[in-house]
């Protein structure tokens, strides 16, 4: 076979980013978090949702790789906005990014379905790391959460 027939994958199949649907109520949140996410350069934000129901429309529509989640929001919070992605497309992966962190919040996370959790101050030294990961279906928490959960409790697996 000559070497010129060989098909190419492209620049852009080797390229391509994980789409990434940004959900917080504050917007200072979510421009940094779409800056972070434009200099890391692995990811491309897709769309941004101020609450739960935007999402959930957001996800139905765009359907992203990733569904960057905060917690407390108006409307509809992000544990049941969760929920209803979930419903909706079971192959949806929701990463939680919040203050919010304590065992309870990070348990129920994950009993709805998210893959994983970040403290919104440790987001910006591992968020890029936990998109990755979570787009590839694997769990992923802060060094804190992990820790926590090692000494005590059992991660689920995928």
């Amino acid at each position: 076979m000559d070497v010129r027939q060989v098909p190419t994958l492209g620049l852009a199949n080797l390229m391509k980013k994980i789409t990434v649907l940004m959900v917080d109520d504050n917007a200072v949140v979510r421009k940094g978090l779409c800056t972070l996410l434009e200099t890391e350069g692995n990811s491309e934000v897709v769309g941004q949702a101020r609450n739960g129901r935007e999402a959930v429309k957001m996800a139905h529509t765009l359907r992203p790789d990733v569904i960057l989640m905060d917690i407390a929001m108006p409307v509809l919070n992000g544990f049941e906005a969760t929920l209803q992605i979930l419903a909706a497309n079971p192959a949806a992966k929701v990463l939680i990014l919040s203050a919010h962190s304590d065992d309870a919040y990070v348990e129920r996370g994950v009993a709805v379905g998210a893959l994983g959790f970040l403290e919104k101050q440790t987001a910006s030294e591992n968020l890029a790391e936990a998109i990755r990961e979570v787009a590839k279906g694997s769990f992923f928490f802060s060094p804190a959460i992990a820790k926590r959960r090692a000494n005590g409790k059992k991660c689920p697996h995928p």
